[in-house]
C-alpha cells in the first residue's frame, strides 16, 4: 500500500517501526494492525488514509499484523483490525474493531489542543445514580456457564469473530479445517466476552485461540486440530 500523504509509513520490520516512532516522542501516532484476508480491515485502512490525510501532524504507521508478528505480540494485539493512539511510547487510545466513528473521535481529541478549563464552576448536584448494580459473577457462576457453553453442540469452536469473519488468522485457518472436513459446529466470539476469554484459558490450562471442544471436551488449538486431521484422529474422534 502506497503512502499517500509524507505522514503516512507502511511498516516493514521492527527496526523501522521504532526507528519512525522515535523521531518524536511529543507527536501523537496512530497505529492501524490489519491483514488483508479481512473484509473489515479493507475498510478501515480507507479510514486511516483519510485521517492520514485530514492530520498532516499525526504519524500513522500501517502495520500488517500477521507479517510483523513480533510488533503485534508486543502490544497484545489479538484481532485485526486493532488501532492504537500514542504519544511517544504512551499509550492514549486502544480500538478493537472496525470502528470507523470512535477511531475519527479518538484521533481529534489527541491530536488536537486540549480545551481551555471552564472558568464557572456549578453548585448542582449530580444526577443520582441509578439503583441497579450490575450483579458480579462469581468464579462459582463462570465455571458453570463455562461448563454449559462446552456442550453448546457435539463440536464447540472458541474463536475470534465469527466463522464468516473471523478476527484473527489462527480462527480463520480452522473454521477453514472444519468446513473442509464437513464438519458441522457451533461457534463462540470469545472477543465479546471477557470473562469467557479469561477462564477458558485456565479451565483448558491452553493459553491461546481458537480452542476446539468435542463432546464437552477440549481437543486443541489450531496446530494440534491440523495434526489430528493428517492422522485421521479427528475423523475418529467425531465419528465414536
Amino acid at each position: 500500500m502506497a503512502a499517500t500523504s509524507p505522514n503516512f509509513h507502511v511498516v516493514t520490520s521492527a527496526e523501522h517501526f521504532k526507528a519512525l516512532l522515535s523521531e518524536d516522542l511529543n507527536r501523537v501516532s496512530l497505529i492501524n494492525f490489519w491483514a488483508p484476508w479481512a473484509g473489515p480491515c479493507q475498510q478501515m485502512n480507507k479510514v486511516v488514509i483519510e485521517l492520514a490525510k485530514q492530520n498532516p501532524a499525526l504519524l500513522v504507521l500501517q502495520v500488517e499484523a500477521e507479517e510483523q508478528e513480533d510488533i503485534a505480540e508486543s502490544f497484545d494485539i489479538n484481532s485485526v483490525p486493532s488501532f492504537l493512539i500514542l504519544r511517544g511510547h504512551t499509550l492514549l487510545s486502544r480500538i478493537d474493531g472496525a470502528d470507523a466513528t470512535k477511531l475519527t473521535s479518538d484521533v481529534a481529541t489527541h491530536v488536537r489542543p486540549p480545551a481551555p478549563a471552564p472558568q464557572s464552576v456549578t453548585t448542582q448536584k449530580p444526577a443520582p445514580a441509578g439503583e441497579e448494580v450490575e450483579k458480579t459473577e462469581t468464579p462459582e457462576e463462570l465455571n458453570a456457564r463455562l461448563q454449559g457453553l462446552l456442550k453448546l453442540d457435539k463440536v464447540v469452536l472458541f474463536m475470534k469473530g465469527e466463522p464468516d469473519a473471523p478476527r484473527c488468522g489462527f480462527s480463520r485457518k480452522i473454521v477453514g479445517i472444519l468446513r473442509d472436513q464437513k464438519v458441522d459446529f457451533t461457534h463462540f466470539d470469545i472477543l465479546s466476552d471477557e470473562s469467557v476469554r479469561s477462564g477458558m484459558k485456565i479451565l483448558n490450562n491452553w493459553p491461546t485461540f481458537p480452542q476446539l471442544i468435542i463432546n464437552g471436551e477440549f481437543v486443541g488449538g489450531l496446530d494440534i486440530v491440523q495434526e489430528m486431521v493428517e492422522n485421521g484422529e479427528l475423523r475418529e474422534m467425531l465419528e465414536a
